[in-house]
């Protein structure tokens, strides 16, 4: 039901804002909204921040099963980053790239023309660095973790205000009330699920249609057997390797990173065609296939001690927005994520603090 906020003072003023997702661009626009002199509520279905930045924890460490690095070409990222001390380290590494379909030619990558950057000592640990202050009530809000938002709707008391009905793991439903806007930083098909199940018909509803994301499978592999004394040569001399697979587009060395774990693991990504192919495939065939083609870009062929998968449904934009961000001033409502300018991380930074400052 649209809404008309001409008479509503609360506009201008300090307001409550609810932010569903609490990946970088979620957290970007919240912490801008909150220095800006407003409130905020931050909804995440997850147990933590991060978003893609995501890293996976085992017994024998940590996988960055979503972006695998990010890079800081916006002043404003770059000040952020400084400015905050945000726990994050220059990644040095040994890259080839794969020449042929089927991995059997590699040869040397260039020098990558800027920095790559990482979160220490997981790439999640940089939105997580940002998201404490606004859990720990050092700010003015509020965190919500493992909360899905599943309605939007008018506000039972307040109608010009919305309400958002969520959801816990174990099935209890809450109402949250007294929101003056709404801004929706998740990938642009869950927002637009999101609004459909609530009825809104924002006006940028058929711009998100020309919006395309693909997904990745991820599979996480670790070799704790590497470290025996008296083992050496296990694996290959580089540490990433990147291109023209038939079923791999990317695998990196997790102990080349600073700040990690010494035991031998590797993340390894699947090219988005493959995975397309392969979205509703079981687990476990998705790892025996994209085992086998580790095992040929590798050589190694030893038994995993670990070994699991993970699929994002929404990995990388292939298509964006065109524009950073997506505002309805007359009924309270936005959208931001990487998805709106790219697929980088600081695409994400930029999506969320440009929504926060139009809001401002």
């Amino acid at each position: 039901m649209p809404r008309s906020r001409s008479a509503d003072t609360s506009a201008t003023g300090p307001r409550h804002i609810a932010i569903v997702g609490a990946g970088m661009a979620g957290v970007a626009c919240a912490r801008t909204l909150v220095q800006a002199g407003h409130s905020v509520t931050l909804f995440e279905k997850s147990r933590g921040a991060g978003g893609r930045m995501a890293t996976r924890r085992s017994e024998f460490g940590g996988f960055d099963h979503g972006a695998q690095f990010f890079t800081v070409r916006d002043e404003r990222f770059r000040q952020a980053l400084e400015a905050t001390a945000a726990p994050a380290a220059h990644w040095r590494v040994n890259t080839v790239r794969v020449l042929d379909a089927m991995g059997q030619t590699m040869a040397a990558a260039p020098a990558p023309r800027e920095t790559h950057w990482v979160g220490t000592p997981g790439m999640n640990a940089v939105v997580k660095h940002w998201a404490e202050p606004l859990a720990s009530g050092l700010l003015a809000a509020q965190v919500h973790w493992e909360t899905q938002v599943g309605r939007i709707e008018p506000d039972a008391l307040a109608p010009r205000r919305w309400q958002l009905r969520t959801e816990s793991p174990d099935g209890g439903q809450t109402v949250h009330s007294g929101f003056d806007q709404v801004v929706l930083a998740v990938p642009h098909p869950q927002a637009q699920a999101l609004l459909r199940a609530s009825g809104l018909a924002a006006p940028w509803v058929a711009q998100l249609d020309r919006v395309a994301v693909a997904p990745c499978w991820t599979l996480m592999l670790a070799f704790p057997q590497a470290m025996q004394p008296g083992l050496n040569g296990f694996g290959p001399r580089w540490h990433v390797a990147k291109g023209d697979h038939h079923r791999i587009r990317w695998l990196a060395r997790e102990p080349s990173k600073p700040g990690r774990d010494p035991v031998e693991r590797w993340t390894v990504q699947a090219s988005p065609e493959w995975s397309t192919e392969h979205l509703e495939d079981d687990a476990e065939r998705v790892k025996a296939k994209l085992l086998k083609g580790f095992a040929e870009l590798t050589g190694i062929r030893a038994t995993p001690s670990h070994a699991a998968v993970h699929r994002w449904r929404y990995a990388q934009t292939t298509r964006p927005l065109g524009q950073p961000f997506l505002w309805d001033s007359t009924q309270g409502l936005g959208l931001c994520g990487d998805w709106c300018l790219g697929h980088r991380v600081e695409s994400a930074f930029v999506s969320g603090l440009e929504l926060a400052l139009a809001m401002a």
